[in-house]
């Protein structure tokens, strides 16, 4: 029990890094105590009651056993909005911002309202943020999982992006109609293989396995989206889909041989090749 140590201490003889220590301790001043994060340091002499160090030490060893900080704080940050997440969805990450970034410059030159597919939209990270950031677009956003549809429609009522964005269940393009066309189409599918060791470390064991992995080649998704979109471009819409940093090359030729044009790979802020994007004949 960690009753009758001080804040100090707390975070001095806490075996998590430093900046997650912090971030747990304030969550449990926030909680029952109602104070700011600033108490850390303005008020690190004072200790935790019975309830509240329990608490600590609860959310402690969550950590020590691996459970993601976001799904502990039930949030996450994305590009300029805040998304509340849980087990049932992928945990938003800055390399998908550029994705949002490529999505809003389209929009930009467009600058009149315009029709975006989110294509497994999880927790509306992507679709959410681009409604936040332009009102000229009308979204729809889609999924597979109705556990994840559930967040990402809890998200849009809390940012007040209800009527902004749609929301349907299905796979891929199974979720819309046969005739609905868009200006722009957007994806992060799962991409990694499935033997791919990355998945059995860190955040991702507690991930949704469907959200990261096709459970073959990480290409299978990719594909499916790439393969169905000129259906759903209009004349000169585009298609941009993140991917695995060695996929560059491999979702290019799959753009190609589908007949889109105007192929451009864009890299990450680590400078990986992260998103591709092609457009639909005029």
């Amino acid at each position: 029990m960690s009753e009758s140590q001080s804040l100090r201490a707390l975070l001095s003889n806490c075996a998590l890094p430093a900046n997650e220590a912090r971030i747990l301790l304030a969550l449990v001043l926030e909680k029952h105590y109602q104070l700011p994060r600033s108490a850390l340091l303005s008020r690190d002499d004072m200790s935790l009651n019975t309830s509240a160090s329990q608490e600590w030490d609860s959310l402690v060893s969550r950590r020590l056993q691996g459970e993601p900080i976001a799904y502990i704080l039930g949030k996450k940050g994305f590009h300029h909005i805040e998304l509340k997440v849980g087990p049932g969805v992928l945990i938003p990450r800055p390399e998908t911002e550029l994705l949002v970034d490529i999505g809003l410059v389209e929009i930009a030159k467009h600058n009149t309202p315009t029709k975006v597919l989110d294509l497994g939209t999880g927790s509306g990270a992507i679709a959410l943020a681009i409604a936040s950031a332009s009102p000229l677009a009308s979204l729809i956003a889609t999924d597979q999982s109705l556990e994840a549809l559930t967040i990402a429609r809890q998200n849009a009522k809390l940012l007040h992006l209800t009527n902004q964005v749609d929301f349907f269940q299905g796979s891929w393009y199974e979720a819309i109609s046969p005739q609905s066309q868009f200006d722009l189409i957007l994806s992060n599918p799962p991409y990694i293989a499935n033997q791919d060791p990355h998945l059995t470390q860190g955040d991702l064991r507690f991930e949704p396995a469907s959200a990261l992995t096709d459970f073959g080649s990480g290409l299978s998704c990719l594909e499916l989206i790439i393969i169905g979109a000129l259906n759903h471009l209009k004349p000169g819409g585009m298609l941009a889909l993140e991917h695995g940093f060695d996929q560059s090359g491999a979702v290019a030729q799959l753009m190609q041989a589908t007949g889109l044009v105007d192929i451009q790979v864009h890299p990450d802020l680590a400078g990986h090749l992260r998103v591709s994007s092609g457009r639909n004949r005029l």
